[in-house]
Parts: structure tokens; sequence; C-alpha cells
């Protein structure tokens, strides 16, 4: 399991290491906390998980948001649990593990609770899935020979013809296009480009001196891409920027300060209207710049018509993360962190509602889409 020590002991040096900094996700040890006024059960088509770090297994919930079911799943001897990443159509969930070997990943078919380890001649690091969750891409061998491959379900694989530097990968929501971000070495910035073809016709977009441009999300309709700016610097965790782009890279605007380099991606909502993120309450607190566990955070909401960004939690000094909005729906379920243990929350955007899952030992909620 990841600790505060392994994410500090991060070297922001080594080429590889930019895209674990981007991915980390720090679990710890769970606690209830204050329950809250119950919201309206779940969208039809979509279903919630979570999963339980305590009798380890991915929890389902029903449309009342009651547990359902239960798949055990536990980090193999070696490995400590890195991270959860739902397709967006279908029943599988990427799991990340952190190995002493690298990183590896690992998918669950909830329909038939079977587990498969789709590489397993070298490391692999989970980067994006394709928009009809038939592949996903990852960056695999990265110490021997790094590359970035499209791995489908079936297991039939194809190596794309772009940057082994590659950090992030994000495909565009219709079609095989995607953007790909990558850096040369710290001080050296960082560049996002557009790959057609599988990679054999790319076009750069965008490029930052000072900064990794990490974290790209593309808006549902496909028309924009939100990312955070990460400071290139040794800094584990710093105070970033949200930015929205056109899907061509023109007009990129500042919209709101961000919390940087935990690995929380902007959550656009179903519109593509507004985007939810995790924002740093505490930036001047050295601490919090090396310890996860010193973060105190909350998810604010901006709306891309205009106007500045809304707190949407109130958690005091409590750490929150990881939004993930409820397809087709005005829900938002999240992870709260106090006494360094953990909880699920949804709440409603419309109504401000909210709900504590009656799970104890749980995060990493994310939504299927069947």
């Amino acid at each position: 399991m990841l600790d505060d020590r392994n994410l500090s002991d991060y070297n922001p040096r080594s080429r590889y290491n930019v895209s674990m900094r981007l991915c980390s996700i720090c679990l710890c040890a769970v606690a209830a906390v204050a329950a809250c006024m119950p919201i309206e059960p779940q969208a039809s088509g979509s279903v919630l998980y979570v999963y339980r770090l305590d009798e380890p297994a991915f929890i389902e919930l029903d449309a009342d948001l009651q547990p359902s079911r239960e798949i055990p799943f536990a980090a193999p001897a070696g490995c400590g649990f890195g991270g959860v990443f739902p397709a967006p159509r279908g029943p599988l969930l990427a799991i990340e593990l952190n190995c002493a070997f690298g990183p590896a990943v690992m998918w669950l078919n909830t329909d038939t609770s079977e587990v498969e380890q789709p590489i397993t001649s070298s490391d692999s690091h989970f980067l994006a899935w394709a928009p009809t969750g038939d592949a996903v891409y990852l960056r695999i061998d990265s110490i021997n020979r790094p590359r970035i491959v499209r791995l489908l379900v079936n297991g039939s694989q194809a190596a794309l013809p772009i940057s082994d530097f590659t950090y992030d990968v994000a495909p565009v929501p219709t079609g095989g296009d995607f953007l790909f971000t990558f850096s040369q070495g710290m001080g050296l910035g960082s560049e996002m480009w557009y790959a057609r073809r599988d990679g054999a016709d790319v076009e750069q977009i965008a490029a930052d001196e000072a900064n990794y441009l990490s974290l790209a999300r593309w808006s549902p309709d496909g028309g924009k891409i939100a990312f955070i700016k990460i400071p290139d610097s040794a800094t584990p965790f710093t105070v970033g920027e949200l930015w929205v782009m056109e899907a061509d890279g023109t007009e990129p605007r500042m919209l709101a300060q961000a919390d940087a380099g935990h690995g929380f991606a902007p959550a656009w909502s179903p519109d593509s209207r507004r985007i939810a993120f995790v924002a740093r309450e505490n930036p001047n607190e050295p601490q919090a710049n090396e310890s996860a566990a010193a973060l105190i955070s909350n998810l604010y909401l901006v709306n891309l018509d205009g106007g500045e960004a809304v707190r949407f939690t109130d958690f005091g000094s409590r750490r929150v993360e990881s939004p993930a909005w409820q397809p087709g729906g005005e829900t938002i379920a999240f992870t709260a962190v106090v006494d360094d243990r953990m909880t699920v929350f949804l709440k409603n955007v419309l109504r401000g509602d909210m709900q504590q899952l009656p799970i104890d030992s749980i995060c990493c909620a994310g939504w299927l889409r069947r």
C-alpha cells in the first residue's frame, strides 16, 4: 500500500516517475464521519462501486445506494493497492498495483468476478480507457524498453509510435484519436500533442516550459479539454492550476487554482458545462508540500460560462479527493479523509443533499455505465 514515506521519496528527476506522481492515490484506513441527508438513487444505467480496505473487496451499490454484492480482491504479496479506473462503458474495472518490480495493471470483470493481468512479461502502468471500454492505453516495460501500447481486452495489443516519455493519454470521446503529453525531463516543461491514426499523424496543441500539463480530460461533448498545470519543480505536492482550452488547443484560460501532484483529475459534468476539482485549502503549509497526510482540501465547482469557482464541500481540516461525476446524473461521489481514515460520500449538485455510504473502510468510488 502507498504511504506518505513512499510519496515523499518520489524523485521528480526520474522521467519515469512523472506519471507515477500524477497517478498516485494515497490510501489509508477508514473511519466513520457524521451521516448526512439522503440523496436520490443513482441514475438508471450507472452502477457505483467502492473498494473496501478491511476484508478487501469491491462493493456494488444498488439503486438505493445499499451494498448489494461483494467481489473479493486483495493485492498480491509484495504489491500495494494503487488506484481504480472504471471503464467508460461495460463491466470492467482497471486496477493498478504498486509492486516491488514496478506498477502492474489488472482488470476485474464485474459481471463474472474474474480478474486478469493482461501484461505479465513486464511492468505496466495505466494511462486511459478507450471511450468504448474495449481497450486501455498503457505504458509498459518502463525500465528496459518503455513504450505506449493500446491493449484490447481480448488480449491483442499494438505499440503506438509516440514518445516513450509520455505520462498522460486522453482519448477523444468519439473515434480513435487521442491526446498524449510528455516531458523530456525536469526543468524542461512539457508538451501536449493530438494524435490521429493511432499516433501515425501527430500535431502539437500546447506546450509549457515551466509546468507539467497533466491529467487532461475531454468534455463529454468533445468540444473542450480540461487539464491541471503542475509546476515543474522538485516539490512532490504543490498548488497548481486548472485550465481549459478548445479541442484544437486554442483559447486556453485558467479557471482556478487546484491541488497538484496527487493525481486528482478534473471531473466534467455530463452536460459539459461544469468541472469539479480538488483545491488545496492550506497552500502556505510547507508540510503539505511533502506529505499527503498534511493536505487539507475540498471539492470546488466552476461553471464554464463564467464566474468564480465555488466550494462544493466544506470538510474543515479534512482531506477531500477524487471526484467522480455520475454518468447522466447530478451526483458526485468522492472520498473524504479525516484522522488518516477514509469514507465515501455522495452529494447532489442541484439540491446540495449529501449522504455517507453505509460501509466502513472504503475509498475509490467509481461509476460503471452498462
